[in-house]
């Protein structure tokens, strides 16, 4: 029988997985390399859940490995965000530009 830790683990590692699964099809998709967001988030959740049983092993190399994967996840999911906001903007200066030029 698994221990509640050992399912965290492999809960963890499956969406870690899953990130690949869905960056290969995706890319299968455009017939090109494509990272898609969701990657990052499948990136943050798995490596959240594998942070959290790396400390309940006390595993040094481990919680290593995966405290820095989740700065630069954390860091892709900013960017992600932040040109989300900067298009939303620059479609409501378009908006507001194209209203006053019809008026």
């Amino acid at each position: 029988m698994l221990s509640v830790w050992t399912a965290i683990g492999f809960v963890g590692q499956a969406l870690f997985s899953m990130r690949f699964v869905i960056q290969w099809i995706q890319s299968e998709r455009l017939k090109r390399s494509f990272v898609p967001e969701t990657f990052w988030y499948f990136s943050m959740a798995g490596g959240i859940t594998l942070l959290a049983y790396a400390i309940h092993r006390q595993d040094p190399v481990f919680i290593l490995g995966q405290g820095l994967g989740l700065v630069i996840y954390s860091r892709n999911i900013w960017m992600i965000w932040r040109d989300k906001r900067k298009t939303a903007g620059d479609d409501a200066i378009a908006d507001d530009i194209g209203h006053a030029s019809a008026s």
